[in-house]
């Protein structure tokens, strides 16, 4: 005897025929729910875990110094050109000294430029020295030669200067107190000034000192200065 196929598919106890039953506990959304402001958690300050009292919770704090104050920016400021230097006494005679110390050291000499020679430029520089609170020290102007017009064989050969090694510095040091020996430090006043020069180097005359004499001559340098390429060297 034959069974009837669809009696399967009527049993009650399939799983395709199975109706979905309803659950009868409601659903929660409540944690895709946005949380109203009075609901919200309040997050608590982490609890520490050590003993340690630190100085900001018996209100010990150390002022910050600032060296840029409201009174440094108010204090005068370095020139942005030779004219407006030349205006303020107080950078005029700067200069004066400086070019004063050039001309003292015999330098330079004014001669009329030969053809065919390479001309170097100068520029003054400006610096205040200031103390570490922000106070003037004073003014500081230097006659600076523009060392990137020059050209090699021209008016520069070596460049390179011995460098003293921190080593033997300590080396000294060492020596001189095993053996109680004095040590004296010094320090050279305008000491790129005091290297004679091998090359001959021609520059302009300075910017606001121009002799009114020769205001045509330029400066033949005897003496190295500051921005040449060789003046490390010449003062070795």
């Amino acid at each position: 005897m034959q069974v009837p196929t669809h009696a399967a598919h009527d049993s009650p106890s399939s799983p395709s025929s199975a109706a979905p039953v309803a659950s009868s506990s409601p659903v929660d959304n409540s944690e895709n729910a946005p949380l109203s402001p009075s609901k919200a958690p309040t997050k608590k300050p982490p609890q520490r875990s050590h003993q340690m009292a630190t100085r900001s919770q018996h209100g010990i704090f150390k002022p910050k110094k600032l060296f840029m104050t409201s009174t440094t920016l108010s204090q005068p400021q370095e020139p942005c050109s030779v004219k407006e230097a030349l205006i303020d006494p107080a950078w005029k005679t700067t200069m004066e000294k400086e070019y004063e110390a050039l001309i003292g050291n015999g330098t330079w000499e004014l001669v009329p430029l030969p053809p065919g020679s390479n001309l170097v430029g100068c520029r003054w520089v400006f610096r205040i020295k200031r103390h570490p609170d922000g106070s003037i020290d004073r003014y500081k102007a230097r006659l600076v030669a523009k060392g990137f017009h020059q050209r090699p064989g021209v008016d520069y050969h070596d460049t390179y200067s011995p460098v003293l090694k921190p080593v033997t510095v300590r080396t000294v040091f060492t020596i001189a107190l095993s053996h109680s020996w004095p040590i004296l430090q010094f320090d050279v006043n305008n000491a790129f000034l005091q290297g004679p020069l091998q090359e001959e180097v021609f520059m302009v005359q300075p910017p606001g000192f121009t002799s009114t004499h020769f205001p045509s001559h330029v400066c033949r340098l005897k003496q190295a200065i500051y921005g040449l390429r060789q003046a490390p060297r010449s003062w070795q």
